[in-house]
């Protein structure tokens, strides 16, 4: 037998993660709707977390903010004042987002400031977001650029600068609106805008109600609008709308809230869809995006 085989067969065997997909990571959390709107839907935005007591009795009292997106799309990475940062938006993931980003959390909060974050790309079971955070509703700050990143240390990093400087040009004009929870106008060319929102309901009676509205020509905002189709996205559905560009966010929130209050309104029909709704049902399926 060769010694090279002989090293083959004796070498212990690596331990294989297993990974799960869970497709509503964010269930069961207070703001589920915002943490699904700052993963997929805003370029630039952060919120504070708070810490469970006996995460900190563990790990020690760090401040944590959420972050979109990090500098590189890092998971995590900690500064020199002691500040622990989460990104949302990142290259490498599990099947379940919640499980990821609570890694990254006890990652950071084992790591000395300033030192870079090791997160396993494949974490295996073990905490939740769920199990780490108090639960509550996200206070969210929007960014136009990603200085709130950095350090006066970091900032003189050539490399994170010239990934801020890249995701400084990346954003486009984005606003939270007051007239519905998690819904988010932006503008991704002089000429057209989106009105996206995160619908708090199941898929499928979200669906039902939009089917309804669609059957009954309440789908659009207004004129010179188009229902553009949904996502898919972490177990809610997403419904997005091509608006012109010319207008600023704040024009949409009566239009927005109007359609609001007849989503709301149609929600309360519990009875099977009529024809029309059936085949408007259709149709929208047919018009979904799924993210992942």
């Amino acid at each position: 037998m060769s010694k090279r085989r002989n090293q083959r067969q004796s070498a212990p065997k690596r331990e294989k993660v297993r990974d799960i997909f869970v497709a509503r990571p964010f269930e069961g959390m207070a703001d589920e709707p915002e943490w699904i709107a700052l993963r997929e839907l805003v370029p630039a935005a952060s919120a504070p977390l708070t810490l469970k007591p006996e995460i900190i009795e563990e790990y020690g009292d760090r401040p944590v903010t959420l972050s979109t997106v990090l500098p590189m799309a890092w998971p995590a990475m900690t500064r020199q004042d002691g500040r622990v940062f989460i990104g949302l938006q990142r290259h490498v993931q599990s099947g379940d987002v919640s499980r990821d980003l609570a890694v990254a959390i006890l990652s950071a909060l084992r790591t000395e400031p300033g030192d870079t974050v090791s997160v396993p790309a494949l974490p295996g079971e073990g905490p939740r977001l769920q199990d780490v955070l108090v639960d509550a509703p996200l206070d969210i700050t929007m960014h136009d650029g990603f200085e709130y990143w950095l350090d006066a240390e970091q900032a003189d990093d050539p490399n994170v600068k010239a990934s801020l400087e890249r995701a400084n040009a990346s954003i486009y004009p984005t606003v939270r609106m007051q007239s519905a929870h998690a819904a988010y106008w932006c503008r991704v060319a002089p000429d057209k805008g989106h009105v996206r929102w995160v619908l708090p309901e199941p898929e499928d009676k979200a669906l039902d109600a939009l089917a309804r509205l669609s059957a009954a020509g309440d789908l659009l905002l207004g004129e010179n609008t188009k229902f553009a189709g949904m996502f898919r996205a972490h177990g809610l559905l997403v419904p997005v709308w091509d608006i012109p560009g010319e207008p600023e966010g704040a024009d949409w929130e009566a239009p927005l809230a109007d359609f609001a209050k007849r989503y709301a309104d149609i929600l309360a029909e519990t009875g099977p869809l009529d024809a029309d709704a059936r085949r408007a049902k259709q149709g929208l399926i047919g018009r979904q995006l799924t993210l992942r």
